[in-house]
């Protein structure tokens, strides 16, 4: 299991752990972990995330990679290094003990294109506004990755992963709860008619 925070200018604004599989760093919706900077590539980092190790690859040669104040292509992540990127720098934590990097890129490619190709996506799911002038409005939750909210307001992010739907902030607000409970700093797996709250808009999830 691997945690990454995400800090600007030292402060706090996303924490979201994962178990295992690919985990894509970069400024577009379609990344697991999304940095919203023209500073940050569309697709800037991958990092594997098995059982014995976590291996983090560069994706574009025009955004450095730096891994603890040093700009590498590939690096075996340990416990409490630090993934610069732009003006923003990611802590990665894990209780495992890893393996040295390996030597050639190649095994990192095979464990990329083995692990996209074995992902198999939960059923769509929607979110069904409960309060408000939108009342009964459905959101679909189609894409890999969906942001509800405004800068200022707190802004969640609802990622679709093949164990389900996870739940976490990019931008923390106290009145952002999940069932009557702040989300604050965690990663909430979402189960049928689980209600958020947003901006005071309540909304329940649902599967099928």
């Amino acid at each position: 299991m691997a945690k990454f925070t995400i800090f600007f200018k030292d402060k706090p604004i996303q924490s979201t752990m994962f178990e295992s599989g690919v985990v894509h760093i970069g400024r577009e919706e379609t990344n697991d972990l999304i940095i919203d900077s023209l500073a940050i590539a569309p697709a800037h980092a991958a990092v594997i995330v098995n059982d014995s190790d976590s291996i983090i690859k560069q994706l574009s040669a025009d955004f450095p990679l730096i891994i603890n104040g040093k700009q590498l292509k590939e690096a075996t992540l340990s416990n409490g290094d630090t993934i610069t990127l732009g003006k923003h720098r990611i802590l990665y934590n894990s209780s495992e003990t890893f393996a040295p990097a390996p030597a050639s890129l190649d095994p990192v490619n095979e464990a990329l294109d083995k692990e996209i190709s074995n992902v198999t996506l939960p059923p769509e799911a929607n979110l069904q506004v409960m309060s408000g002038e939108h009342i009964g409005r459905l959101i679909p939750l189609k894409k890999s990755m969906t942001r509800l909210g405004r800068a200022g307001s707190g802004i969640i992010i609802i990622t679709r992963r093949k164990d389900g739907y996870h739940a976490s902030m990019l931008e923390v607000d106290e009145q952002i709860k999940i069932n009557n409970t702040p989300l604050a700093e965690k990663t909430v797996l979402l189960e049928n008619d689980d209600v958020l709250l947003i901006e005071n808009v309540s909304m329940q999830f649902f599967m099928g």
